[in-house]
């Protein structure tokens, strides 16, 4: 079975309009039988973007008009593909509690769903370290370096673990190396290696699944997926169930490099 559990749509306000039934034609013709759609959630209502256009989540108004919209492509598509209607929720240090009553109110509407880091709290400000080279260099300044502003992610990261966001809390950690989307760039040389081995250590002792997301071949500042492929074959050696990603905003992106990870 060919799964993509990583589809943004043309709800993300920072993604392309192409249009759903163009994602599922594309999954189908490529040979996919279960495909999720996992659009940015809505984030925490109190909690301020940080980003330039304040595009990171859906506004919470759109969020029933795409919930509304993957139900009817399910149904569409019922014989031929199936479809799960998902969301990937922000993780913010801080902000538990409203993550939690928002899950409380969505969850029974969802098939799938991912946790995922994308803000970290230094000093008194919060940054989206996956933004731009620039803001993740403004992190790394203010955790103190490079290394650091990795410690800080991976100690994020096992704080999602361990965060109580109740009964519909996601069971799937998104893309858990994304730290690395500007290695490139930044030109420290960092051995994260044991983190990252906790990290997966951490997910495995708590029954968590990977998301095993392709999208860091196409970041010229990364040029691997996320995690790289000796802890993928690590967390399987853990028997964590891995779920690849594509992490597409765009038809064209669908999908793409899955046989770089997959070869089936």
């Amino acid at each position: 079975m060919k799964r993509d559990g990583h589809i943004h749509t043309p709800f993300c306000p920072h993604g392309t309009p192409d249009a759903l039934d163009a994602y599922i034609e594309k999954a189908i013709l490529s040979g996919f039988s279960d495909i999720s759609f996992t659009e940015h959630a809505p984030l925490p209502p109190s909690f301020t973007d940080t980003t330039p256009m304040k595009d990171s989540g859906m506004d919470m108004e759109v969020l029933p008009l795409y919930l509304d919209a993957v139900a009817k492509a399910k149904d569409a598509y019922k014989e031929h593909i199936r479809i799960r209607v998902g969301l990937e929720v922000d993780f913010i240090k801080g902000y538990e509690a409203e993550t939690r009553a928002f899950l409380d109110s969505v969850g029974p509407s969802l098939d799938d769903a991912i946790l995922s880091v994308h803000f970290l709290k230094a000093g008194p400000h919060y940054y989206c370290l996956d933004y731009s080279k620039e803001v993740f260099m403004d992190l790394a300044r203010a955790a103190g370096s490079v290394e650091a502003a990795y410690d800080l992610y991976y100690a994020t990261v096992e704080a999602s673990i361990d965060a109580d966001l109740g009964p519909y809390k996601p069971k799937r950690i998104g893309h858990p190396t994304l730290a690395h989307k500007f290695q490139l760039a930044h030109g420290a040389a960092v051995d994260d290696g044991d983190r990252i081995k906790g990290v997966l250590e951490h997910m495995a002792r708590a029954g968590f699944e990977l998301d095993a997301n392709s999208a860091g071949y196409s970041k010229p500042d990364c040029l691997e997926p996320y995690p790289p492929l000796k802890w993928l074959a690590y967390a399987e050696a853990l028997r964590i169930p891995l779920v690849f990603g594509s992490d597409a905003h765009s038809v064209n992106g669908l999908h793409k490099d899955y046989g770089r990870l997959y070869n089936k």
